[in-house]
């Protein structure tokens, strides 16, 4: 079988994308898809960064909603359209958060670490006052934290997020190295009923980097007893939309996992690998 849903998905209703929602959807019909879910980004007290504008990713939700309602009235006879959203974790808005997760009937939540300290890893100066291997500690223990301070969510966005962004040509990170880090995530989730979005973005533009998580990470997750696991592109334009799903849906089955999920109303639902 092939996976049939996209449970990561942004349009212009997030900072740092302009694709119409629109074309989102059609783009998830034409590869074969018959349920999406955007998960537009609110990541509340952001960094002031150059290229980006002051309150990149604050959300306007009554607007995302209203398109979304009247596109899924629109497309009801061709693709299922879930209502959701990606909240940025930052200790000193972790009540905020709670507030957002609580202000709409939201079928997913995604509950995403992007930030460490308030500095960004996507940017090369980030990585410049400290080693790689002090940095990624710092992001595991914040993550840590954060997911114990914004419990109110359904799944850990691309747990390894931060790997993305490593300094080319330093081979630091892998789950081996950093398990007495990531191992408590894990458990926290497991032990709370939460799950991971299994996150294919870089499959659409790295032949070498993997997945996030990355596959020695999902296979612990269900070493443990993990259960829950959505796929996701973190697709921020119509091309990318279930980019590397037939590589992550194998590394899945890889780590012993026979079913995914879906969401409505922040429940589970169980499909067939």
């Amino acid at each position: 079988m092939s996976i049939i849903a996209d449970y990561h998905m942004h349009s212009h209703h997030s900072g740092d994308s302009e694709s119409p929602m629109e074309e989102m959807i059609e783009s998830a019909m034409l590869k074969g898809l018959s349920e999406i879910c955007f998960t537009e980004h609110l990541d509340l007290d952001y960094p002031e960064l150059p290229d980006l504008p002051p309150e990149p990713f604050t959300l306007d939700i009554p607007s995302f909603k209203k398109e979304l309602f009247s596109l899924r009235e629109k497309y009801k006879d061709k693709i299922t359209i879930r209502f959701g959203i990606e909240i940025g974790m930052q200790s000193q808005v972790a009540k905020d958060n709670l507030s957002a997760a609580e202000s709409e009937e939201f079928d997913f939540i995604i509950a995403s670490q992007h930030l460490v300290d308030g500095r960004d890893p996507f940017y090369p100066d980030f990585w410049e006052p400290d080693t790689v291997e002090n940095i990624m500690n710092r992001f595991f223990e914040v993550t840590l934290e954060n997911i114990k301070l914004f419990p109110d969510f359904d799944v850990l966005g691309h747990l390894d997020y931060i790997a993305r962004y490593v300094p080319e040509g330093d081979t630091t990170y892998s789950y081996q190295r950093f398990k007495e880090k990531i191992d408590p995530i894990l458990e926290y989730l497991v032990a709370n009923g939460k799950g991971l979005d299994v996150n294919s973005k870089v499959l659409a533009y790295s032949e070498t980097l993997p997945p996030n998580p990355c596959p020695e990470a999902l296979m612990r997750f269900k070493e443990l007893g993990g259960k829950i696991i959505t796929f996701g592109s973190d697709a921020h334009n119509p091309g990318k939309v279930a980019c590397g799903f037939d590589r992550i849906r194998q590394i899945a089955l890889d780590a012993g996992f026979t079913e995914y999920y879906t969401f409505e109303g922040r429940k589970a639902i169980a499909h067939t690998l």
